[in-house]
């Protein structure tokens, strides 16, 4: 089992590091400051704000869940900020918490996934928790490029279609 435990972690840091955070900046070079802080509505969440929840969920179930870094999470605070924190201050953030992330999950081992900890309020294995930051994660990306779309109404252009299959161009500038 250990080849797939070392499989299921490499996988989940290659995705928050090499796919998702990509896609995040890519959205990030379409929008302005304004724009990132844009909500449909009182009770919508604008990009600032979940990228702000995004890097509170991973710090309290990586960070500190996971890392036993001490917990001083306010997850209410992550939708109430209308501060309009600049989106180069936003994704620098974002950035330090998953380079932590990172660091955490490249620590462990196949026998500490099976290990249990108490994540809000929760009982959890470790497995369950890097699973549950990934699909946060890859949930919380999907709303900010839809609502990247919807603000810049264009294409972010993920992918290279000249070729038989399409190709993965998410790491590249977008050229907008």
């Amino acid at each position: 089992m250990p080849e797939v435990s070392e499989n299921f972690l490499d996988k989940a840091r290659r995705l928050l590091a090499e796919e998702y955070l990509p896609k995040i900046e890519r959205c990030m070079e379409r929008l302005n400051d304004e724009q990132v802080w844009w909500r449909a509505s009182r009770e919508s969440n604008s990009i600032g704000n979940l990228m702000l929840h995004m890097a509170g969920n991973a710090r309290q179930w990586i960070l500190s869940g996971v890392g036993g870094a001490t917990d001083e999470r306010d997850r209410q605070s992550e939708f109430d900020e209308r501060r309009a924190i600049p989106k180069t201050e936003l994704l620098a953030h974002l950035k330090r918490v998953l380079a932590d992330v990172d660091e955490v999950l490249a620590g462990l081992n196949s026998s500490a996934l099976l290990e249990t900890r108490k994540i809000q309020g929760y009982d959890v294995t470790v497995l369950e928790a890097v699973f549950h930051v990934v699909e946060h994660f890859s949930m919380h990306t999907g709303q900010i490029i839809l609502l990247t779309k919807m603000l810049t109404q264009g294409d972010m252009r993920f992918y290279d279609f000249s070729g038989n299959a399409p190709k993965e161009n998410w790491d590249k500038k977008s050229g907008v």
